[in-house]
């Protein structure tokens, strides 16, 4: 009866091994996300902020103040300045040059704006892509956790009940060499280290990233790799003049600390986990990966905005006439 009992144990702790991950394993380096999309430019590539600049009237007249600092961001100022006085212009002398100039400033602004609308794209598929991979990575841990905790949970069942009848027999069998104490403890313990596993059923698996999304967000860099001046003017932007303003970037990492998606916890064993988020990569377990793939989410939410904004700009420039 005692080898039933240890070869019922050993069947339920072999039931648990470490499901492969070779499949995973060869994917997680396989990054598609990203097709070599990264900027290289200096601070003065960077429009300067609009309280810093003296705004044309035509332009106040015409604009919000959200649709000028949008103009600024992508570099079309000027041209919207230009393209006023040359309606102007055209109402004046309706000459045909003036007409062409017209036309051929319309379409440099619609250029630009073109160009911004498709950087926004580019940035929110591979954030969009990044945060699809991370969430499949999560639920193939999630799911090998779920399966050997099913496994660990039947285990701890069948054992039970093969205690329960092993006694029985035992007993009913008035054997007093006490093998069925023996036995009780041993089943006893077995179940607990079951029950240990259990509550201990994390996975963790090493995820790399060089390129990393959030890094340049958290520690606010001057220029980034990752997002064109254009995005990083509008994520970066805030009027110190407006005290209770603050920029896209801060309002993330506000809500990532406010929501404890970063712990601000100065303990070393938090800083470690906040270190894998803005680091080249480490060992992520399924709830980091979700919190991650979260992250990314939110950071093209906010991006996404500037898409809305466009949009407006482009109306508000339809309206002169």
């Amino acid at each position: 009866m005692k080898n039933i009992i240890f070869l019922a144990i050993l069947i339920v702790f072999s039931s648990c091994a470490t499901t492969k991950r070779t499949s995973l394993l060869t994917h997680l380096d396989k990054n598609n996300c990203n097709q070599e999309n990264s900027y290289n430019y200096l601070a003065n590539d960077i429009a300067k902020p609009i309280y810093e600049l003296q705004i044309d009237t035509s332009l106040t007249s015409h604009f919000s103040s959200k649709d000028i600092n949008l103009a600024n961001a992508i570099g079309i100022l000027d041209l919207l300045s230009h393209y006023i006085h040359k309606i102007n212009e055209v109402k004046e002398t309706n000459s045909l040059q003036s007409q062409i100039d017209l036309i051929n400033i319309r379409q440099e602004i619609n250029n630009r704006i073109d160009l911004t609308s498709l950087e926004i794209s580019s940035v929110s598929a591979e954030l969009d892509c990044e945060e699809e991979r991370i969430n499949q990575i999560a639920s193939y841990l999630k799911e090998n956790e779920m399966k050997k905790e099913t496994k660990l949970t039947v285990g701890s069942i069948i054992l039970g009940s093969l205690n329960a009848i092993v006694t029985g027999i035992l007993v009913s069998s008035n054997n007093e060499n006490n093998a069925s104490d023996y036995i009780g403890i041993g089943v006893g313990l077995a179940d607990a280290a079951i029950g240990v596993m259990i509550l201990t059923n994390k996975r963790k698996i090493e995820l790399n990233h060089s390129r990393n999304v959030l890094r340049e967000i958290w520690f606010a860099t001057e220029t980034s790799s990752i997002y064109p001046p254009s995005i990083w003017y509008y994520l970066n932007y805030k009027n110190p003049n407006n005290r209770d303003e603050i920029s896209l970037r801060e309002q993330l990492i506000e809500n990532w600390k406010a929501f404890g998606q970063v712990s601000t916890s100065k303990d070393k064993s938090d800083s470690k986990v906040v270190e894998i988020y803005f680091s080249d990569g480490g060992k992520y377990s399924t709830d980091q990966l979700e919190n991650r793939a979260n992250m990314y989410d939110q950071i093209e939410s906010s991006i996404k905005l500037m898409k809305q904004d466009l949009r407006n700009l482009t109306h508000s420039i339809e309206k002169i006439n």
